[in-house]
Order: C-alpha cells, then structure tokens, then sequence
C-alpha cells in the first residue's frame, strides 16, 4: 500500500506543541470524524491488566469508539487487536514502510488496509528513541482522553501522561493492587487521574450509550470492507442469506453491499 500525505488540518492535533509539519498514512482517513480514546501502557502488562485492556477496548470499540494507539507490544497491541482493525488507528515511530515492530507487522498490515496508520516520520525513517516520544504526544493529541491501563514508575509511557496534562485531557487508569504498576497507582494519589471500576459504566459514560445497549453488529462490520460474496459465505455462511432476506445486504457485482 502507498504511502499518502494527510492534506487537511486535523483540529485534535492543534493540543500539540507544534502541529505537524507532515503527516503521512495508510488507510482510511474517516476514523478520524469517529470520537477517539486513547489507550497506552507497559511493553510487558501483569495478566489482569492484559485482561482489562482487552475488555476495555473491545467495549468502547463496540460502542461506537475508534481505539488510538502506538503498535507496540504489550498495551498497545492488545489493544488495537481487541478493537479490531477496522476501528483503530496506529500511530507509528518510523516512516510507514517500515513496519515496526517487526513482530506486529502483520497487525499494523491489516490496519492499514481496514483501519488507519499515521506517522510524521517520510519513509524511510527508522525507529530512534526520539521519534518514540513525537509518537507518543500524536497517540495522545488524537484521542478525547487517554487511558493507561498499566506502567510502572519512570516508564516511557509516562512521557504520554506528561502530554496528557500539558493538554489538559483527563486522564483515567485500571484500579490495580499495591505494588502493581506503580506509576498509575500515583498518579490516583496525587489526584492527577481516575480509576475506572467498572467497565460497562465507564463505556456508558464515555460513549453516551446505555450499558444494556445492543452491540454492533459483527457481520455488518465486516460487510462495511464490501468482502466478496465468497469471502462472506465463508466467513458467515448462515448469517448471509439472512441478511439479504432481511435486506440489510445486496450482492453487486460479486461483492456484498449494505443497504
């Protein structure tokens, strides 16, 4: 896929120090009218906070919510991969032809086809430690407020919470036991941010919808990318013709439409 210049303004973007000079991306720029939340965190997250983020994600993700964060490993993967790559945008460290890191290549490969990967960095650019923290203020600047679900004391995404509160966006964090990532455990003592107890009201709250509200539907996500009238057959044999009886989908062209 091209790499391509964004050639509008993005008003979220104007919390930065400095607005981008460039920006680049691969994928579909519509993410970006979506309300946003930022999630980021620990490379290496204890079990429950990999449970909790994932819970999370997938929530505000099926409530409507696009998931912004760094593709690295850890938080960030877990992450985008739970609100799935058609509803999350990765924001990257190098240029866009380099897929990095390499052990996520394949996640931020099929984000740039179903979802959005942005970059300040041309191609070309390798990672620097550097480029990491420009990263990081685009991750944060994007969503409406930012989530860590994880990190311990003197981590790098520590320097997301320091951009978080020089834009004044809230911030919010996992409740998590004492002695287990100490960083956000902190920042609820100094009162620099809130803990989310409970999943469902928390997504209620953010997104505007009630906790009883009927999840998107799967299958018509997946119809939105216009898959092949195999490709759908294969994927939800039953669910297909019952669509088209239904008419929520017409097959043209040999490709699946929603009505």
């Amino acid at each position: 896929m091209k790499t391509q210049v964004v050639d509008f303004h993005i008003a979220e973007l104007d919390s930065m120090k400095k607005y981008p000079k460039e920006l680049f991306f691969r994928g579909s720029l519509s993410l970006l009218k979506y309300k946003k939340i930022s999630i980021v965190g620990s490379r290496k997250p204890n079990q429950y906070a990999r449970q909790k983020t994932q819970e999370l994600a997938q929530k505000l993700s099926s409530a409507g919510v696009c998931i912004v964060s760094g593709g690295a490993i850890g938080v960030d993967a877990i992450a985008h991969k739970a609100a799935s790559s058609s509803n999350t945008i990765v924001v990257a460290a190098t240029g866009l032809d380099k897929r990095y890191p390499t052990i996520n290549a394949r996640l931020i490969e099929e984000v740039e086809n179903k979802g959005l990967v942005l970059s300040q960095f041309k191609d070309g650019s390798p990672s620097t430690k550097y480029n990491f923290v420009i990263r990081n203020e685009l991750v944060v600047a994007l969503g409406d407020v930012l989530i860590v679900t994880y990190a311990d004391l003197n981590s790098g995404t520590m320097r997301s919470v320091e951009f978080a509160l020089k834009m004044g966006k809230k911030i919010y964090v996992l409740a998590h036991r004492i002695g287990e990532s100490e960083a956000t455990n902190r920042l609820l003592s100094q009162g620099k941010a809130e803990a989310i107890y409970d999943i469902d009201e928390f997504v209620s709250s953010i997104s505007g919808t009630k906790k009883e509200e009927k999840k998107l539907d799967e299958f018509l996500e997946y119809c939105k990318n216009s898959p092949t009238y195999e490709e759908a057959l294969k994927a939800y044999p039953s669910r297909v013709f019952e669509a088209e009886l239904s008419g929520e989908i017409l097959v043209l062209n040999g490709r699946v439409v929603i009505l």
